[in-house]
């Protein structure tokens, strides 16, 4: 595959990322009516590591650690799925969901930042500007729900920020990481560390209370099940090698400014599924975000230039 093709595929997961996690929210939802945040993570993770246990038991996956710095994907996995999902809870505890959803689309520009810092990522004004954009949408469309951000619940905005900080750090290492580590490497040990550790808290908590019961209770209910197979099937398998492989192509500034593409997606989960209205502010919003979202990753017109004609004489020498 050439480099420009693995650009275009690139974009495509990009998308495909944030139109997941998009949906995502309203089987969170559905999951949330059945069982408590942290059994809910306990089973999603339970069902993303078993099904990409199956290819790497039966050896269709080759996944190959020795010699590799494996504490630098614990860290990683520290950061996500275990920091960001933990933080996201309790913060969305003290806060509410339009707070949570306002805050984490500054994600963008804590990577942006993070990414200057440490990887050396140089981004130009158009596409600093481009970013901003993309967060104005989120935030004019939540504003215009009526939502804001109560300045006084300082616990609440707290853990959410750190849950960007979280997002970011992740998109940032895994970015640095991607040199030494497949897509799927990195994924298997991310989704295994989050099993480990989700299952032995909720285990942990359930066997001192005496509720063991509670924890596969919900399973009885198909409609549960299927929420749990898209979280974790769809949600945090898929994503996850989808957004690894992104991060092996695209910088971390670039990648991270598509999550805020999730809005759009919601609002219109909404109201396909949900019958809820879509307002004027919402489009306009959603107008906002794409147009940040292209300008983001808008390359030079030289630099396009070059890479095609890269290509274009690449293929030829094959020919």
């Amino acid at each position: 595959m050439t480099k420009f093709h693995g650009r275009k595929l690139a974009y495509s997961f990009a998308v495909l990322n944030a139109t997941i996690i998009g949906f995502s929210f309203l089987f969170a939802k559905i999951a949330l009516d059945y069982a408590s945040p942290l059994d809910t993570l306990t089973l999603r993770f339970a069902a993303s590591f078993a099904v990409m246990s199956i290819p790497v038991v039966f050896g269709w996956t080759k996944l190959n650690y020795r010699g590799k710095p494996l504490h630098k994907v614990l860290l990683l996995a520290a950061m996500y799925p275990l920091g960001f999902f933990t933080l996201q809870a309790y913060g969305l505890k003290h806060a509410s969901s339009a707070e949570a959803g306002i805050l984490y689309a500054f994600t963008p520009i804590a990577t942006m930042m993070l990414a200057s810092l440490f990887l050396k990522e140089t981004t130009t004004v158009f596409q600093k500007l481009s970013v901003l954009l993309s967060v104005a949408g989120v935030v004019f469309i939540f504003a215009m729900k009526g939502g804001g951000i109560d300045l006084s619940n300082l616990m609440g905005i707290g853990f959410l920020l750190l849950t960007c900080l979280a997002f970011a750090g992740y998109s940032v290492m895994a970015r640095s990481l991607a040199s030494q580590f497949s897509p799927a490497e990195i994924t298997y040990l991310m989704l295994g560390t989050g099993f480990v550790t989700f299952s032995i808290v909720s285990l942990t908590t359930h066997g001192a209370a005496g509720t063991l019961d509670l924890l596969f209770q919900p399973l009885a209910s198909s409609v549960f099940v299927a929420s749990i197979l898209f979280l974790g099937v769809i949600s945090s398998l898929v994503t996850a090698l989808t957004s690894n492989y992104v991060l092996s192509i695209l910088s971390a500034s670039r990648m991270s400014v598509f999550s805020n593409l999730s809005t759009i997606v919601s609002i219109g989960a909404g109201a396909i599924f949900l019958g809820e209205r879509i307002t004027a502010a919402a489009i306009i919003g959603s107008i906002f975000i794409i147009c940040g979202v292209v300008g983001a990753n808008r390359q030079k017109q030289h630099q396009a230039n070059h890479t095609r004609a890269s290509v274009k004489t690449r293929d030829s020498s094959a020919s």
